[in-house]
């Protein structure tokens, strides 16, 4: 992998910090991911957010069909150790994992206690092509009125997501991915409204 790991793992990780305080801000990590020698069954910029987030004192999850190659390997780039959907700090979720299997997963992950909010889940969701438009309008902090983001999930993720955020400041953050190295970040702190029928 011909990944830097010092200069361009930071940039994404400005890219992240800079997605997670201006939700359903659309960031790109091209030119990074074009550097990533990446044949594992998952998108490249999924790939660099588990290199920029992960480390050995945190656990992931994997969910998908095909997670044997990507448990070993980001396990070996991260030395981040693999634990069950309930007790992971991250959760990825690889393209064509079904709706109904993620927000089984979103019901039973950690989203923080009133004493540690701070102890939940960041979701790292595999999206279809991102676009501001359609889908689901998103309000809150760091947005100046309302922002448009298509990620080609139905409302059913977004209930599950819901259910998960209504305690605040329990809850779960999500950063999505897509095919074009793109990411964007819904924070707990984000209102989301489903507006397209699907």
């Amino acid at each position: 992998m011909a990944i830097d790991q010092v200069h361009d793992l930071q940039d994404v990780y400005r890219k992240l910090l800079h997605s997670m305080s201006r939700p359903g801000t659309i960031s790109s990590i091209q030119s990074t991911a074009a550097q990533a020698d990446n044949t594992l069954p998952c998108y490249d910029a999924t790939l660099l957010c588990a290199m920029t987030l992960l480390d050995a004192e945190v656990t992931f999850h994997i969910l998908s069909d095909d997670q044997q190659a990507i448990i070993e390997k980001i396990s070996e780039y991260t030395l981040a150790k693999y634990a069950p959907v309930a007790e992971a700090d991250y959760i990825f979720v690889l393209q064509g994992t079904i709706e109904s299997a993620i927000a089984s997963a979103m019901e039973e992950c950690k989203n923080g206690s009133l004493i540690d909010p701070q102890h939940s889940s960041t979701w790292v969701i595999e999206s279809s092509l991102l676009a501001n438009m359609g889908g689901v309008t998103l309000s809150g902090p760091g947005i100046k009125l309302n922002a448009q983001l298509e990620v080609g999930y139905t409302s059913l993720l977004w209930d599950a997501r819901k259910e998960r955020v209504k305690e605040y400041p329990l809850g779960i953050d999500i950063i999505f991915t897509d095919d074009e190295a793109q990411l964007v970040c819904v924070p707990r702190t984000t209102s989301v409204a489903f507006t397209e029928v699907k």
